[in-house]
């Protein structure tokens, strides 16, 4: 009877609305903005990865999706507007296209994400006669490389061969004789594709010898030697060469020094310069110097 009192009596009391101790504290919980986006990005995306890892697990699976992606990405580069059809190769004369062909893919179309025209590009500059080079596909289709060969301005005898260099001393081919260019100046000698300027400024300032010119020899590595004709070599300093050279032409047009039995212009002591006879006429000035007049010494 007494617990049916008591039990009449609590409800008869007003009703508490506070939350329990545990409730409050999960309530509190729940306004964390860390928990709620644990809750709301971080379960789904644990299941998710849970559920791939446990796919990617399979080698069949990542096999099927490797060979998935392979057929996407070749589908989408041999597209029709991707797909080289032919080839082009301008500048240079026959013997350096060929060079230049031989480089390139044989076997048309291609997908011209199967071309690394870098790569190309290095090799064909890599050619002895090639300055430099333009790779690239055009909007046809087209692989056009265009060539700039480099121009030789002399020919270099490099022992038995024969190497045609350009103006930066670089080689740019070979041939088999003279004849095959005579319009370029000859030079030989250790070093002298290193020194092509200042042979090519000689052979310039060589004027009316230039006829006579044979080639420029480097001595030593330091200075040059004009080869002439009839057995005639001019000597030229290490410093001043051009001055030096300008002055053995003056003194030819002057005197016709080099008309005369002459075999060496020796012109590297610029104060003094020397020259050396022929054999034949170096024993005949002997003979009279050494002959007195009129028989005397008989």
């Amino acid at each position: 009877m007494r617990s049916l009192i008591r039990r009449r009596a609590m409800a008869d009391l007003p009703h508490d609305p506070a939350p329990s101790k545990w409730g409050y504290r999960y309530q509190r919980l729940m306004l964390t903005p860390g928990v709620r986006a644990a809750l709301r990005i971080g379960l789904p995306v644990l299941l998710i990865s849970i559920s791939a890892g446990a796919w990617f697990a399979k080698p069949d699976n990542r096999a099927m999706l490797d060979q998935k992606i392979a057929q996407t990405i070749r589908g989408f580069q041999e597209r029709p507007q991707f797909m080289v059809q032919t080839m082009a190769v301008t500048g240079g004369d026959a013997a350096i296209q060929a060079a230049v062909t031989d480089l390139l893919p044989k076997t048309f179309p291609l997908s011209s994400f199967d071309l690394d025209l870098i790569a190309l590009r290095a090799e064909i500059e890599a050619l002895d006669a090639v300055r430099s080079a333009s790779v690239r596909v055009g909007p046809g289709g087209d692989l056009q490389v265009d060539v700039t060969p480099r121009d030789p301005v002399a020919l270099w005898r490099d022992g038995p061969v024969l190497r045609l260099i350009d103006a930066e001393g670089v080689q740019s081919g070979t041939v088999m004789s003279r004849v095959d260019r005579p319009g370029l100046p000859l030079i030989a000698g250790d070093g002298a594709e290193k020194h092509i300027a200042e042979a090519l400024d000689l052979y310039a300032r060589a004027g009316p010898l230039r006829d006579r010119v044979r080639g420029l020899v480097r001595m030593g590595e330091r200075r040059w030697d004009i080869v002439l004709d009839r057995d005639q070599r001019i000597l030229l300093p290490s410093a001043g060469a051009v001055a030096a050279f300008d002055r053995v032409i003056a003194l030819d047009l002057a005197q016709d020094m080099l008309e005369r039995d002459v075999t060496i212009v020796d012109m590297r002591n610029a104060e003094r310069p020397t020259l050396r006879m022929n054999e034949d006429a170096a024993a005949a000035l002997r003979r009279v110097t050494t002959t007195t007049p009129n028989g005397a010494g008989n």
